[in-house]
């Protein structure tokens, strides 16, 4: 009986006899799992780079569509109070010539120059030629300048023309200082970043402080555009006996007018987010006659 039990049940001679799964190697399926994991996990973060960098071209267009909106409205409100309000146009000496000062320093000082300003943040720009950027920068920047300067002229021709003192008030001074530390950034920049024998270390010297410079000037614009606002209105609406209402009854005049004040502050913050963004700042590249190579991370969305 003990030898029939013994024969049915044969010894095992190894445990790969009785066991013959156990010449798998455990190991190597532990391998395949781990890459398949972290293939896996960089399918995600990919992912996820894709979905972040979305959402922050979005929000930079949406920003800037909003300082276009804005823009335009400080010019719509800034035309429509002079040439309703206060008679229009004229360049004789008048004040029909002062119209053109709030009108011409809106449109160089804050707008124009605002959106010269913001133009190497636009994502598109990225994967181009810097150099047709950098001369679309310097004309905008030029223009805003010219038309500043002709409001500067439309001032002080017609407060000579009626014997009124200049630069007396707190508005002139930061207006004026504004103008010329713009000509002066204009001018620095223009020898620093375009002319093809400024040197590499003067560059990079030059760069923060002109974008420093450059929101101070801002800065220092929408301050002089407010408080010019503010002083106009004052001077206008003292409800005398050619039956205007006084500024402190709010008249319609008055409604524009701070309306204007409040979009030009609201042009130069929004303005100053998109310059202080550092997702929306263009990479650097070298060298700057080439195209530009676009971040891995705007590669990621065209893939």
């Amino acid at each position: 009986m003990q030898q029939v039990i013994g024969s049915s049940s044969p010894s095992c001679s190894s445990t790969s006899d009785c066991f013959p799964l156990s010449h798998i190697n455990t190991a190597e399926c532990g391998s395949e799992t781990s890459a398949e994991q972290e293939v896996r996990s960089n399918s995600f973060r990919q992912i996820s780079t894709r979905e972040s960098l979305m959402r922050s071209i979005v929000s930079f267009y949406i920003c800037y569509l909003l300082c276009l909106c804005l823009g335009l409205a400080c010019m719509v409100c800034v035309c429509l109070w002079n040439s309703r309000w206060r008679g229009g146009f004229a360049w004789d000496g008048s004040a029909q010539q002062f119209n053109w000062h709030p009108v011409l320093m809106v449109a160089g000082l804050v707008v124009l120059y605002g959106n010269g300003a913001v133009l190497y943040r636009i994502p598109l720009t990225w994967g181009q030629n810097k150099l047709p950027w950098k001369l679309l920068h310097a004309a905008l920047m030029l223009l805003a300048l010219i038309l500043s300067v002709v409001g500067l002229c439309a001032v002080f021709d017609s407060h000579n023309a009626k014997n009124i003192p200049n630069l007396y008030s707190l508005h002139s001074w930061i207006g004026l200082a504004a103008t010329a530390l713009f000509a002066i950034q204009w001018a620095v920049g223009m020898a620093g970043f375009l002319l093809p024998c400024s040197p590499v270390s003067l560059r990079k010297l030059l760069k923060p402080v002109h974008v420093w410079m450059g929101g101070s000037i801002l800065l220092l614009s929408i301050a002089a555009c407010i408080s010019g606002i503010n002083e106009k209105l004052f001077f206008v609406l003292k409800g005398n006996a050619s039956g205007s209402q006084p500024y402190a009854n709010l008249p319609p005049e008055a409604v524009l007018g701070n309306v204007l004040g409040v979009l030009i502050v609201a042009f130069g913050l929004i303005v100053l987010k998109i310059l202080s963004h550092h997702e929306w700042q263009r990479p650097d590249s070298r060298p700057e006659n080439m195209s530009y190579t676009v971040r891995i991370s705007v590669q990621l969305i065209c893939n």
